[in-house]
């Protein structure tokens, strides 16, 4: 005979606002199983749970009840509650009456109502409940950063130091991401450079963490603490082992028309490059799409005048196979493509560039060495527009692949930007079409007014509608004003477009490897945005950097040291309680149609010939599924996919949601 206790939670006024929390327990203290009902203004707080606690010591409690917010808050606290009391952690049932009743309803009698419906709903199922033990498996004390940014870098940095072993997947030749194509940084102006590169050359030197550039991510398995990951190495045809970074084989390469893509294409480098002087590692990279000697055979120049004897062009990708005990996801951003934006003439113009391609040209590495040239004819431009919003909060209906979200960085740089010109080169005129200038962080909006009131930048809050090229080679711009309600001509030299930003392409494919969840956008979901924003809800991943939402280099840098925290909290601990709810299959029932198999995303389930006995003188082979516990998380696609009925979850049983379903319609 089941001893149930129920506990209601006024929740402040987020409950009890809409929901009669006294008439909810007392109608659910006449359920069948309930020896005692009480509500109480916070269950979560300490009083409250001490109030459970007693409750389950003096009433001999066998399962409890809590009627409170949803369970990804607060079931993990009222289950730790509950064996602190002697009661087994998996005899607790959490009704969700905040998000899914007391929230959406309007009206008290429905909302109560309701929420003694959940209540019923989830008694029944503690009258199915058993108790459950978790298993425990051993941690693998070494961390995976995939993508090696500002983010990565900072995360395996800081788990380095730690003193955890860190491998860095980076898809480029060279770590650093998009803070190596930046001149300056705001709101200080400080040389991107010389903060980023210093980190680099800590990664490179540091004996905790493994560079693994120009390689990607290829395979997935296992679970939190025991991942296996495969990862391809991509051939550069040049042994890096030898390659001392001399560059000689850059200088004497002959095919010197390849468009640069650190520059943005606004350049051109040699089949054989090293991306950048700073680069790390310093290691020179073959293109296959250009090289003569790979596309033809015929040349070799490179493999000539390398006196360390580097050059492979034998050289294949390879695969590298490695366990890790937790994985970073560190992917970045990339601006959006605007060439469908063709109002603002990006195609008809190489005078109209977007920001990223601005900052190349501000850039002292860049293809003008810092000297701002009109890339149509290399004079120097007196009057520029810069654009705000270029695919950012758009209506979402994706005609031209705009985003529906602020990209949150876009105002602050386009600041940065006019007045380096304004600093620089007085005398040019600079005009901003904005809608809203949004200045979220620490020192951001002084930086703005900076602009405004300092260096003279002209604001107007309106948007372009069209840009002319005119045959004299001036950009013509047409806009709006809406603070004097009246339209503007200007004839601009340059025209920068903020263009919107957008998670990696890589992001999407890498998620469905990792089980991990996304957005509609493509950015990667934390598991609670309050409580948990640098977790993935896939156990063992974490998030760092613009993967999960547009952000600034301090707010990456920041939660790069967040998500390195809570990867050092998982691997300095020997072992893992698993989650018990997993599934289980019933091999008497089990027709071996392996569908289970096919939909199991964490590789869970194989098949296994088993002697079924018939009898003396014979016996029955029959192929049946076999659930691997320390790798299943229960997510239960495995029971809904089974014809037979053989799969079922422990906590979530058929018999148990089948109760609480009826339970609702009595």
């Amino acid at each position: 005979m089941q001893r149930i206790g129920v506990f209601v939670c006024h929740c402040g006024t987020n409950i009890a606002a809409t929901v009669d929390v006294k008439a909810v327990a007392e109608a659910l203290s006449h359920e069948p199983g309930v020896v005692i009902s009480k509500e109480y203004q916070y269950m979560c707080s300490e009083a409250g749970q001490n109030l459970i606690k007693d409750a389950i010591k003096e009433n001999k409690l066998t399962g409890i009840v809590v009627c409170s917010c949803s369970p990804r808050m607060h079931e993990t606290t009222f289950r730790k509650t509950a064996a602190e009391a002697g009661l087994n952690s998996y005899m607790v049932e959490i009704a969700n009456i905040r998000e899914q009743c007391s929230w959406i309803h309007k009206e008290v009698p429905v909302a109560t109502e309701k929420a003694i419906a959940l209540g019923k709903a989830a008694i029944a199922k503690v009258h199915l409940n058993a108790p459950l033990t978790p298993g425990e498996t051993p941690v693998t004390k070494r961390a995976l950063v995939i993508g090696g940014g500002i983010a990565g870098i900072q995360t395996a940095l800081d788990i380095a130091d730690a003193g955890f072993p860190v491998d860095i997947v980076e898809k480029e030749p060279t770590i650093g991401g998009k803070m190596t194509q930046i001149d300056k940084t705001f709101p200080t102006l400080d040389c991107a450079a010389c903060i980023l590169t210093p980190k680099m050359v800590d990664c490179a030197q540091n004996d905790k963490i493994r560079i693994l550039s120009y390689s990607e991510v290829a395979e997935v398995k296992g679970f939190v603490g025991n991942f296996s990951v495969k990862i391809k190495r991509k051939a550069r045809f040049v042994d890096e082992t030898k390659c001392t970074g001399c560059g000689v084989c850059t200088e004497k390469c002959p095919q010197k028309k390849v468009p640069n893509e650190f520059n943005l294409g606004m350049n051109n480098r040699t089949a054989i490059y090293i991306p950048f002087a700073q680069a790390v590692p310093k290691v020179a990279t073959i293109d296959p799409n250009a090289c003569m000697m790979l596309k033809t055979g015929k040349c070799g120049v490179c493999s000539k005048v390398c006196g360390a004897g580097a050059i492979d062009y034998k050289q294949q990708d390879t695969f590298l196979e490695e366990k890790y005990g937790a994985i970073v996801v560190a992917t970045g951003f990339n601006p959006i493509n605007v060439e469908k934006y063709d109002e603002f003439a990006y195609t008809q113009s190489k005078d109209v560039v977007t920001s990223l391609e601005f900052e190349r040209l501000m850039n002292a590495a860049g293809p003008t060495n810092g000297t701002l040239l009109r890339p149509s004819d290399g004079k120097h431009p007196h009057t520029l527009v810069f654009v705000q919003c270029v695919g950012s909060r758009e209506d979402g209906n994706g005609c031209k692949g705009g985003k529906e979200y602020c990209s949150k960085i876009c105002c602050m740089y386009t600041a940065k930007h006019a007045m380096l010109c304004r600093e620089k080169y007085p005398d040019t005129e600079v005009y901003v079409f904005y809608i809203d200038v949004r200045t979220p962080g620490k020192n951001f909006d002084e930086f703005y007014r900076r602009a405004v009131e300092q260096y003279g930048v002209h604001y107007v809050k309106g948007m372009v509608g069209k840009v002319v090229p005119k045959a004299d080679g001036k950009l013509e711009v047409h806009g709006s004003d809406l603070i004097d309600n009246k339209q503007i001509l200007i004839d601009a030299d340059m025209v920068v477009l903020a263009a919107a930003i957008e998670p990696d392409k890589t992001a999407r494919p890498l998620a469905t490897m990792l089980t991990a969840s996304m957005d509609t956008n493509d950015f990667f979901t934390e598991a609670h945005p309050k409580l948990r924003p640098v977790e993935s809800p896939t156990a063992g991943v974490f998030l760092s950097g613009t993967c999960q939402g547009p952000k600034d280099i301090p707010e990456t840098v920041a939660q790069a040291g967040a998500a390195a925290g809570k990867v050092i909290g998982l691997l300095v601990k020997d072992t893992l309680k698993g989650n018990p709810c997993v599934a289980q299959s019933d091999p008497m029932m089990c027709n071996g149609c392996q569908a289970c198999e096919k939909v199991c995303p964490y590789g869970a389930i194989t098949y296994s010939d088993t002697d079924f006995s018939r009898r003396k003188d014979g016996s029955m082979i029959r192929h049946v599924a076999n659930v691997n516990p320390a790798v299943c998380q229960g997510c239960g696609a495995c029971t809904v996919a089974c014809p037979s009925g053989a799969m079922d979850l422990n906590g979530f049983s058929t018999k148990q949601i089948m109760a609480e379903v009826d339970a609702i319609c009595q």
